[in-house]
């Protein structure tokens, strides 16, 4: 599970560190109410960030730490060069997301074949709050 919570925590920190530039360089006539909520996105994803970290650790796995192991281990796509429009902002960050949860769902089976009832309990939360998250950025862009 290790691997596996490695690969989770790669991209969680993949997605926190866009869902904050976002934040950082959002502009046009909604600047204040997604500034606010891009800051609410990556208040969320710091404390997934450290819960991953975490569980990691109780199942006695090093957990990674550096830039360099983040980019390796993602499953998601990092967004290098000139930032978006606030709607290619949410697309983007919607797509991780979506991303993220059918991740979730794979690790989710994987957890249940290893019989890790803590770490299916644990990734189903996860897969809650992005599919949340989710529904969120999908409302932005309707």
């Amino acid at each position: 599970m290790g691997t596996i919570l490695n690969a989770l925590l790669a991209d969680e920190f993949v997605i926190y560190v866009k869902t904050r530039r976002f934040h950082w360089n959002v502009v046009g006539p909604d600047f204040g109410e997604l500034h606010k909520f891009f800051e609410s996105q990556y208040e969320a994803l710091d404390e997934i960030v450290d819960k991953v970290a975490e569980r990691a650790r109780a199942l006695d796995a090093i957990s990674a730490g550096s830039l360099q192991e983040f980019l390796k281990l993602t499953r998601l796509k990092e967004q290098a060069g000139k930032n978006p429009d606030a709607g290619g902002m949410l697309a983007a960050l919607l797509a991780d997301h979506e991303t993220v949860i059918r991740s979730l769902r794979k690790d989710l089976e994987t957890a249940a074949k290893l019989g890790d009832a803590g770490t299916n309990d644990f990734l189903t939360g996860l897969m809650e709050q992005h599919e949340k998250m989710a529904w969120m950025l999908r409302s932005y862009l309707r």
